[in-house]
């Protein structure tokens, strides 16, 4: 089964608009260094049945998963008591992580940071260098906190320990063309010719209606042969209706 990259964002503010989500963007940087690219994002509230209820549906897709938030030791932290019910395990205290977190904090470790340590049986630690409190990961679902400070690096941790296989020197490329002049309605026929005579290559087509006259911004997106392939097929045809474009790469 072929394995995508997906985020979760977990927390009240991200909804409310009280707190503005950061990880996205970062996400999808650090896998386009790596020749990867994000599938799909879900912003999810502290809930304990939400959290459960998205973790039970991205388990059994064997996608790579970051989870972002809620693993703290406030009421308010679900994800690891959540992590634990949607795998169908009990929640435990992890022995190295107790041991990390004793050393890190001595006798304030307790009776509250101590709970940081308490992970789904079976969970493997993703270190944090910012305070040392893990994270931790269930096959292919990791936990890391909401900050980006810690999150960041532990999440090229785990890209670069676990999944250097996945990357890919030669990922797909994204290139696009200001069309001008015409609506969308006159390039729908061409687009679904293109798409039929190309089926590897996938297209984007985006008017932009804030400039006075018609302008479309068009993507076509795949292995570099291919787009080319389209990409010059595409302007022969627009050439051909005499429909003025300009290459943006």
């Amino acid at each position: 089964m072929n394995q995508q990259f997906g985020i979760i964002l977990i927390g009240d503010e991200l909804l409310n608009g009280s707190r503005q989500d950061k990880h996205m963007a970062k996400v999808i940087e650090l896998l386009k260094a790596r020749g990867l690219a994000l599938s799909w994002v879900r912003i999810i509230g502290d809930t304990e049945d939400e959290i459960v209820g998205t973790l039970q549906q991205t388990i059994p897709t064997n996608d790579v998963v970051f989870s972002f938030g809620g693993i703290g030791a406030t009421p308010d932290d679900l994800t690891r008591a959540s992590a634990a019910r949607a795998f169908g395990v009990k929640l435990e205290r992890h022995a190295e992580a107790q041991a990390i977190i004793e050393d890190q904090f001595g006798e304030r470790a307790y009776p509250n940071r101590i709970l940081m340590s308490d992970f789904p049986v079976g969970a493997s630690l993703i270190p944090n260098s910012i305070n040392r409190v893990p994270g931790f990961k269930v096959v292919h679902h990791h936990f890391v906190p909401g900050f980006p400070n810690m999150s960041w690096p532990m999440l090229e941790w785990v890209l670069d320990t676990h999944y250097s296989h996945l990357f890919n020197e030669h990922p797909d490329v994204d290139v696009r063309w200001d069309i001008l002049g015409v609506p969308e309605s006159t390039l729908l026929d061409m687009m679904n010719t293109l798409l039929a005579t190309f089926p590897e290559v996938r297209l984007s087509s985006l008017p932009n209606t804030q400039r006075r006259g018609e302008l479309i911004d068009f993507g076509l997106k795949g292995r570099q042969v291919k787009v080319d392939e389209a990409g010059q097929w595409l302007e022969n045809q627009l050439d051909a209706m005499n429909i003025a474009y300009k290459y943006r790469g």
